[in-house]
């Protein structure tokens, strides 16, 4: 009887996953003259295309997806469209709705990859109802339209003035991006005031220390405002009210602050990090789910050499995967190879990310890359010179594998023996 490894999620995670596991399976099939059973490879998604979320940020954002269908069919993954409504651990089933249409899937390993979403607090009136956001393809385009309206709009301060909600990754590059993006669309440049609004009392808490400064200084000479220590508290439809009692007038606030893993991980057993993502062993299986894996943003797992049976035991977060493309696709591969593995008999391979970077995208002409993590990370390339290396990851590194070439196509989820080129912290 014919087996199925199931993956929810057909992002960068869940894709790569697909093509680890039916690079294995073929090489097996290859191997062994008579095979003891298929196993089929099933991706579920909304989509058969992949969302190129690290470029939501840029302009021409409907284009910023990839076709699947193709890619799929070569390789020989099924592909379901549907969302996945509840997973049910114990009965080792998938219930999926399809336009209205639910049914029900068996599967023998699950990996989990469906991403995550802005944080959303609930105590900040207004924010669901009047801001923007770009961390899903529908969102990113809204704002790309209300942007493009602008110059239809009466000259006000509100119309006049953006403010990017969120002071990590994804704000900074949004941040950096638009005045040269609104000078194009609007003409009226030296009227726009761009405001970056960050809780903390850093700009980029989450990035390398030794990049801070030259973010401060690029986002000062594009004219765009810093204000940290500072929370929003409240958000309507002419502007945002601060922590520190300021208000501040526009149309156009967009909601970029912090992410959580989706919330399908609530229903699989075991610990959560405080993004609600599962703690998982070196392996990337849930250690109280063992028919289940995870990759991409519902996983946390460990880049270090820890103990696997003490996984929220570490130096350091700095040990830890981050919620980015930069570790989501080689997650994808080994959680794919790992699930194939497992049904196959085959030992599995031990999660490795040996080279760690990050690339900061500002503006035009700019970007930042540092080499290694955490505050140990040290700037390599920056201005002009680090440009083209952020443009090659955004057009190139994290698109999928053309759908001419099953061998190339496979062996893009092959885990091991990688080149390793560092991409966004924020991917």
């Amino acid at each position: 009887m014919a087996k199925r490894i199931i993956i929810v999620g057909a992002g960068f995670a869940g894709l790569m996953s697909a093509l680890a596991a039916k690079r294995l399976i073929n090489i097996t099939l290859q191997q062994t003259p008579e095979p003891a059973e298929d196993i089929e490879v099933a991706v579920i998604a909304p989509d058969d295309k992949l969302v190129v979320r690290p470029r939501l940020y840029e302009e021409n954002v409907a284009a910023m997806s990839a076709p699947l269908f193709e890619l799929f069919k070569t390789t020989g993954v099924r592909f379901v469209q549907g969302s996945v409504e509840s997973i049910n651990v114990e009965n080792q089933q998938v219930t999926v709705n399809a336009a209205g249409l639910r049914s029900t899937l068996s599967y023998d390993r699950l990996i989990l990859a469906a991403g995550g979403d802005n944080v959303l607090p609930a105590g900040v009136p207004g924010l669901k109802e009047h801001t923007f956001a770009v961390d899903h393809l529908e969102r990113a385009v809204q704002l790309e339209a209300h942007l493009k309206n602008l110059p239809s709009i009466q000259a006000t301060s509100a119309r006049n003035t953006v403010v990017v909600c969120g002071g990590g990754y994804t704000g900074l590059e949004l941040a950096a991006e638009l005045p040269g993006r609104l000078a194009k669309i609007t003409g009226f440049e030296a009227k726009t005031r761009v405001i970056v609004i960050e809780r903390a009392h850093v700009v980029g808490p989450d990035l390398p220390s030794s990049m801070r400064p030259l973010v401060l200084k690029t986002l000062n000479r594009l004219g765009v405002e810093v204000k940290l220590n500072t929370a929003i508290t409240g958000i309507d439809a002419g502007g945002v009210t601060t922590s520190t009692g300021e208000r501040i007038e526009t149309l156009t606030p967009i909601w970029t602050a912090g992410t959580v893993a989706a919330p399908l991980t609530r229903q699989i057993p075991g610990d959560k990090d405080r993004f609600g993502r599962l703690m998982v062993d070196a392996h990337l299986r849930c250690p109280q789910a063992k028919t289940i894996y995870a990759a991409g943003d519902t996983a946390c797992a460990r880049t270090d050499e820890g103990d696997d049976d003490d996984l929220n035991t570490v130096a350091s977060e700095a040990q830890y995967t981050k919620m980015s493309c930069q570790h989501a696709m080689p997650m994808g591969r080994y959680a794919g190879h790992n699930a194939a593995a497992d049904l196959l008999g085959l030992p599995a391979l031990r999660y490795s990310q040996v080279m760690l970077g990050t690339v900061l995208d500002l503006g035009r002409d700019d970007a930042i890359f540092a080499a290694g993590s955490g505050d140990e990370a040290v700037v390599a390339l920056s201005g002009a010179a680090a440009k083209p290396l952020k443009r090659w990851i955004n057009e190139t590194l994290i698109y999928p594998p053309g759908a001419d070439d099953l061998a190339g196509a496979l062996e893009a989820g092959n885990p091991v023996n990688r080149t390793v080129v560092p991409a966004g912290l924020g991917c």
